[in-house]
């Protein structure tokens, strides 16, 4: 079977990776990958966001499934191309996306579907939005977050921590366009820019939880939970990035409580969306604040989430392939029960000089050949050897003269297995210790309480 996973980032080399394991033996191709994801599937250099190339592509290559990475191509409507050619693929249709595409519709779609979410205003003016600021803090003076509406590259949420910020970011939005946002009535971006618009929402205090579930538009099979960092640096200080490292499992929150989670949050939505004639197939990703309410849920992704993928898919024991497959047919999950290895796994983010507000491209890394070398692929049963369960995923790295060098925000992952969250945690520090380019930033703290027992 010849397989095409489309993107370039970490999360794509994580799906790669899990591939090779399948035991249907694929031939992997990627659009457009990168350097690290070169050395396991063959590379085509094609964009994530050229529907029409990639649907050449397949039928040229002769493709037999085509696994959808990134937000992007997805709300621009690949997988509605695809089968309109009579092409399979895993992911949702651009109507379904736009859960991801559009903060104001998965608000919508979760009152209607009864999931508990924050109090928001959708705003289209710096009026609106003080107003908002206003009516939605918890307190005068206090905070509160303000997203772009559509698709913003990972750079569309602010989290103010008081109301002159948040006031800030309204002002940069609607005066200065500081959002370079895809609308929702504009997916492709072909057309004029669309008119701001701007979720502001009251900012809840809690821990964070992601749980991710494959959908085969009747049905949400929740994967196992883990839990990202967004700021950048330690302490959660800092602007928000698109994550700086992850791991999983979650200290309580075994299958069943995970069980109970999706029932009330992916599960209405799967059954809202399929009465609404958008049946939605592929990841739907809940990202939950445990608030002392109850949880709540932030926000909805239609695809797999990066970093979490990187420290969620190397746990899984069940074959990849055959989940994706059966998630991209009516009702192909029943029955289906995920299998996951008992070890923890802890993945770091290293990323380039000057991350988020800007990238250094074309920094040598050194110290991959030496690592790689002394670890091998990631296992899936239980770990022993503090390097046996390393795997170094790229994310943004190119090969300029046969040499690595750093082509993106964030450059590499580096995921550790190991029995428990601490000797997980300390092999992935290890490893990420031989490794090093020119102003590298990595948070230190991931994972930290964790590993001495604590929530987070």
């Amino acid at each position: 079977m010849k397989i095409l996973v489309v993107g370039g980032g970490g999360r794509e080399h994580a799906l790669v990776r899990a591939l090779t394991r399948s035991q249907q033996l694929p031939e992997l191709l990627c659009a457009p990958g990168n350097a690290g994801i070169a050395r396991d599937a063959r590379l085509l250099h094609i964009a994530a966001e050229d529907v029409d190339g990639l649907v050449a592509a397949v039928e040229r290559e002769g493709v037999d499934f085509t696994i959808v990475g990134p937000e992007a191509p997805l709300v621009a409507g690949l997988v509605d191309a695809l089968a309109a050619r009579g092409h399979a693929a895993f992911g949702p249709t651009a109507a379904a996306a736009q859960l991801e595409g559009s903060k104001a519709f998965a608000k919508q779609i979760m009152e209607e579907a009864g999931v508990p979410t924050a109090r928001w205003r959708l705003v289209s003016s710096l009026d609106e939005g003080l107003a908002a600021v206003r009516d939605l803090a918890q307190s005068p003076g206090e905070g509160v977050v303000v997203k772009a509406d559509g698709l913003a590259a990972g750079k569309g949420v602010v989290v103010a921590d008081t109301a002159l910020l948040a006031e800030v970011a309204l002002a940069e939005v609607f005066l200065n366009d500081r959002f370079a946002t895809t609308g929702p009535g504009d997916p492709a971006g072909d057309g004029p820019p669309a008119a701001p618009r701007v979720v502001v929402e009251e900012r809840l205090i809690g821990q964070e939880l992601s749980l991710l579930a494959l959908c085969d538009g009747e049905r949400a099979l929740p994967m196992a939970p883990a839990r990202d960092f967004k700021r950048i640096f330690d302490g959660d200080r800092g602007p928000n990035t698109g994550g700086m490292g992850s791991y999983s499992p979650v200290a309580g929150f075994d299958r069943a409580r995970v069980q109970e989670i999706a029932a009330a949050v992916h599960q209405p939505v799967v059954d809202l969306m399929r009465e609404r004639g958008t049946p939605f197939h592929g990841v739907l990703y809940a990202g939950i604040m445990l608030t002392p309410q109850g949880l709540r849920v932030l926000e909805f992704n239609a695809r797999f989430g990066d970093p979490e993928t990187q420290a969620v898919l190397p746990r899984l024991r069940s074959d990849l392939l055959e989940l994706l497959l059966a998630a991209a047919r009516p009702g192909g999950l029943e029955g289906v029960e995920l299998e996951w290895s008992p070890d923890w796994a802890v993945t770091l983010v290293l990323a380039s000089a000057g991350y988020p507000s800007s990238a250094s491209r074309g920094d040598p890394i050194a110290g991959l050949e030496r690592l790689e070398a002394s670890v091998g692929d990631i296992r899936t049963g239980s770990v022993s050897h503090r390097f046996a369960g390393i795997e170094v995923t790229h994310a943004g790295t190119a090969e300029v003269d046969g040499s690595i060098v750093t082509a993106g925000g964030r450059v590499l992952n580096v995921t550790a297995l190991g029995l428990d969250a601490q000797s997980a945690r300390h092999a992935a520090y290890a490893a990420a210790g031989m490794i090093s380019f020119d102003g590298m930033q990595l948070r230190r703290d991931i994972a930290a309480l964790a590993a001495e027992g604590g929530p987070t």
